[in-house]
């Protein structure tokens, strides 16, 4: 577990299936820039969440992501080792009704902190869509910097589009 002044990180339990549904799987527009689809039922969505109990439980760097005031599920976070030395994000995602908070800079710099201070990080790496300008602001704010471009393509529809690199020395 981990923690910030608002947030904590947490391993999913089954009893936060309905929290991630209302708050992020359901909602179009958290999917935009993901590689992932709206889930559309809560029979759906119990089907997710067991998907997510076992990523989790395989993945040690992967949390949900815990609204201390609410005390309910709004997102995930996680990050994984990319080169001796080199950590990244794989993803940080938070439902609509809690963007424009901090909350994302909070765990930005909390896997920041933790993969220097923990797992002895020289350097961590995130990435966005070019288009997703929110993303891009937060990876800025919090001392990171740009190093290129690349064209990907959607796993599912095979539609390109461009990721950018980002890197932050630690």
């Amino acid at each position: 577990m981990l923690e910030t002044k608002d947030l904590i990180l947490r391993k999913a339990v089954m009893e936060d299936w309905q929290a991630l549904y209302r708050n992020i799987w359901s909602r179009p527009e958290s999917a935009k820039y993901m590689v992932w689809d709206v889930t559309q039922s809560e029979e759906a969505a119990i089907s997710r969440m067991e998907r997510t109990l076992a990523f989790q439980a395989a993945h040690d760097y992967h949390w949900t992501v815990i609204e201390k005031k609410s005390n309910q599920a709004i997102g995930w976070a996680g990050m994984a080792k990319q080169a001796p030395g080199v950590w990244g994000e794989t993803g940080i995602a938070l439902g609509p009704e809690f963007t424009g908070k901090g909350y994302g800079k909070q765990i930005l710099n909390l896997l920041t902190d933790y993969a220097r201070d923990q797992l002895g990080a020289e350097r961590f790496v995130s990435s966005c869509r070019r288009e997703n300008l929110i993303s891009k602001k937060l990876q800025l704010s919090c001392g990171f910097t740009y190093t290129h471009s690349e064209e990907v393509f959607h796993p599912r529809d095979k539609i390109p589009y461009i990721l950018d690199h980002y890197r932050k020395c630690l």
